[in-house]
């Protein structure tokens, strides 16, 4: 509709809320970092109430004094650097589990989808729970069933559907918590290992009791399990997709590991800053490919004047992440992925996020994303794992990758063979 219109704001009624849709990056930069104070606060809806469990997080909890508690927990113990670093090998050994399922497909067909949302929900549930597996897993390394559930949350439906959506999760996360608080509370466990025992341990200004309730570590947990998940490895699909597409990008991509790597060990996290041009092909798959429509609505706390027009108090606000990243007033060629243009001639570091919003990997401002660092860490690693670890073909009987958009969701018309590129003694010793 806006492209129709020829307009990058629009103000539309529903009932009695004025919902702001915006494409233009300027008019973006306004909202969230001139006023963003002012469009802070998030709106109270049926959805947003069952996933909070009662607004009890961080992303979807309306502005007051629970969102500030939540967002400190977050950014000083649960998402900060130092965890990051403190969490570094349980990352690297789910990447390891990545390659070792992947080669273990001897040299077959994977569908990419699981195998990415699969590393991903690996990589959450290891640093959360402190295992890979709510269950026993497959033989290959695979997921077991328990995990295809716990992977199937949708959320598109009506309050019955997303009831069952998200019973079908918690009742594998929550278990886990009450038992592992039992453990604190009998003195069976002496020792943080991982970020369920941060967040029971967390005491309040007094030090005396926990800071957190267990309904309020449950409903984090979850938060932190949806946001990890679909992002990253919905970004690392597209990239793949678009790079067999262009066999010349793809090459690229190889040389680079391979010139930074080589063939005789695997990617690690320490490489990452140095491989610009997979990083590059990652940042334009967030921008062509987007996640969702539109970043999470950001409700405006007072009255404001925002690029010269009048934003009502309580409106809802919403970037058009396809919209930002595909406006021609910001990009060149728009709908061609073009890793390239993300490479700077100074060779200086691409990173993800964009300042001026021309695109939304990862939302920026007083209600930005507090797991940038880690989603970041994430999604790169997991391209260049796959991208250095095996060779990807598409099946005997097809020429080119069909790329659907619906819902924002790829379809592929088939699964593609991953041939190990890498010697085999080299999985095997994982």
């Amino acid at each position: 509709m806006m492209e129709d219109m020829g307009a990058e704001i629009l103000c539309i009624r529903l009932g009695n809320v004025h919902v702001i849709p915006v494409t233009s990056p300027e008019i973006a930069v306004e909202f969230l970092k001139k006023h963003d104070t002012v469009c802070s606060s998030r709106p109270v809806c049926l959805s947003a109430e069952l996933i909070s469990r009662g607004y009890l997080t961080t992303a979807l909890t309306p502005l007051g004094d629970h969102w500030k508690k939540m967002r400190r927990v977050l950014a000083s113990d649960i998402l900060s650097p130092e965890r990051h670093r403190w969490l570094a090998r349980k990352r690297a050994e789910e990447a390891d589990h990545l390659m070792r399922y992947i080669f273990n497909q001897n040299g077959g067909v994977v569908n990419v989808r699981v195998a990415t949302q699969h590393y991903c929900g690996n990589v959450i549930r290891k640093m959360i729970f402190g295992k890979r597996f709510f269950g026993v897993g497959r033989e290959d390394g695979g997921p077991g069933v328990e995990e295809e559930e716990h992977g199937r949350l949708d959320l598109d439906g009506h309050e019955g559907i997303m009831r069952w959506a998200i019973e079908s999760v918690t009742k594998y996360q929550d278990p886990e918590v009450d038992e592992r608080i039992r453990q604190w509370n009998e003195g069976t466990k002496m020792e943080q290992e991982d970020l369920l025992d941060v967040l029971i341990m967390l005491k309040d200004k007094d030090g005396n009791s926990p800071l957190l309730a267990p309904d309020e570590i449950k409903a984090q947990i979850l938060e932190l399990m949806l946001a990890a998940v679909d992002n990253p490895s919905n970004a690392v699909e597209w990239a793949l997709a678009e790079m067999i597409n262009q066999p010349e990008t793809l090459q690229l991509a190889t040389e680079e590991l391979d010139r930074v790597i080589g063939k005789h060990r695997m990617v690690q996290e320490s490489d990452l800053p140095n491989l610009n041009y997979v990083k590059a092909c990652v940042r334009e798959s967030f921008r062509l490919h987007p996640i969702a429509p539109f970043n999470l609505p950001h409700v405006s706390v007072s009255d404001a004047t925002v690029a010269g027009y009048f934003i009502p108090k309580g409106s809802h606000v919403l970037l058009s992440r396809p919209g930002l990243g595909r406006n021609p007033r910001a990009w060149a060629e728009p709908l061609r992925f073009r890793p390239e243009r993300h490479l700077r001639e100074d060779g200086s570091a691409v990173v993800l996020t964009d300042p001026d919003l021309r695109m939304l990997s990862f939302s920026i401002g007083r209600r930005g994303c507090a797991g940038v660092t880690l989603g970041s860490t994430m999604t790169v690693m997991l391209m260049a794992r796959l991208l250095h670890g095996f060779t990807w073909e598409l099946p005997c009987d097809v020429s080119k990758i069909e790329l659907k958009e619906s819902d924002g969701d790829l379809f592929l018309a088939k699964p593609l063979l991953a041939r190990p590129r890498l010697d085999e003694n080299l999985h095997l010793s994982l």
